[in-house]
């Protein structure tokens, strides 16, 4: 068949000998804090392929390649920076980690995957791709309001004392012992807010009705706390400072007032969204839509595919979270490959090179000068 028709033996011989899985990151829906996952699944790949392949989207969910850390100035809570490091700096370290171990990354925003059947096809902005595993690891973004001053633009004090995160961002020295805001009523808000009143003088949970949506514990908890004080009927309307955050303008909603709230941190509590819409509703998600995965494991709804990260992952959001689950789908995928018995006397490399250092649409004239085994 490769002499009489070159190009359906390429692909028939990728389809068979594609060892591989994918990272995927997603244009339509935002995604923070995947990168880890990413890092993680990819380096221990090593052990079950010669060259795991991810891509990673331009600009997807206007984030750039790396995911939510690349918008964060300092990450204090992942083990070995005892004095903190630059979230790009650590995905920058973690990108460079994986190309040592032979990772194959191209910045590709995948569109959209089907799964219905086995090799998997992965279509990108200009690449189709099948594999025989992949592992999902797009991310969800913390949602953010918009208003003067929450921008991360000219006059904007995004990651200069706004955050979306407190448990990632509110042990950094810019907060501690100094008045501090969040934005929510359900139980991520009191969580956050019961968080920062280890670090800050003053904790004020800023919410748009005069009810929580937290479950009643989580509320009795934040409302003895002597530290915490509640603004109900309220909306941030705008934040100021010289440099970092100063303040905010707050308006009451029942009287439409605003005043004036001298704080130096506010953190946004209102939710996450999942990078899962680009799946098509191929893989089994929950009410909120997170990728399902079986306890205690990254496996998905379906066999071969797997999940990591914060797609997946609702409850904890952290970053090394998010790498020891990346961690745990290569190893599984590993072991799924081995399985499937696609790795046996198949020349790897060269059909990644081939694949993808020629144009998929000139491949089936190009194809006929390689050299391909019977």
């Amino acid at each position: 068949m490769c002499k009489s028709n070159p190009s359906a033996c390429l692909k028939t011989l990728f389809a068979k000998a594609s060892a591989l899985y994918f990272q995927l990151r997603f244009s339509n829906s935002s995604v923070p804090t995947a990168a880890p996952s990413f890092s993680t699944s990819a380096s221990p790949s090593m052990a079950a392929t010669d060259s795991p392949l991810t891509t990673k989207g331009w600009m997807a969910n206007d984030i750039a390649p790396g995911g939510q850390l690349t918008t964060t100035s300092d990450v204090e809570n992942f083990p070995g920076f005892p004095d903190g490091i630059m979230g790009s700096e650590l995905m920058e370290r973690c990108r460079n980690q994986s190309l040592r171990f032979g990772t194959t990354i191209f910045t590709e925003t995948v569109n959209k995957v089907d799964f219905s059947s086995s090799p998997f096809k992965i279509f990108a902005d200009s690449k189709t791709v099948l594999a025989d595993s992949v592992i999902v690891a797009t991310g969800a973004v913390a949602k953010r309001l918009n208003f003067p001053g929450s921008g991360d633009g000219l006059g904007g004090f995004w990651n200069r004392g706004i955050s979306a995160c407190a448990v990632c961002d509110g042990a950094a020295p810019i907060f501690r012992e100094k008045p501090l805001a969040v934005i929510g009523g359900g139980d991520s808000a009191m969580e956050e807010s019961t968080f920062l009143t280890k670090y800050g003088s003053k904790v004020y949970i800023i919410h748009r009705r005069d009810t929580f949506r937290a479950s009643k514990i989580m509320q009795n908890r934040v409302i003895s706390n002597p530290k915490i004080e509640v603004i109900w009927n309220s909306v941030v309307v705008e934040a100021y400072g010289d440099r970092v955050l100063g303040g905010l303008k707050v308006k009451n909603l029942v009287t439409e007032e605003v005043s004036d709230l001298k704080v130096n941190g506010l953190f946004f509590a209102i939710g996450h969204e999942p990078a899962t819409k680009f799946l098509g509703g191929q893989l089994e998600l929950d009410s909120d839509g997170y990728v399902v995965t079986k306890p205690g494991t990254t496996q998905t709804s379906v066999h071969g595919v797997f999940a990591a990260g914060d797609v997946q992952d609702k409850k904890y959001r952290q970053a090394v979270t998010a790498a020891g689950t990346g961690c745990m789908a290569a190893l599984e995928a590993e072991h799924y490959l081995q399985e499937l018995g696609s790795q046996e006397e198949l020349p790897l490399p060269s059909i990644f090179n081939i694949w993808f250092n020629w144009d998929w649409h000139s491949i089936d004239y190009s194809v006929t000068s390689l050299k391909l085994n019977e």
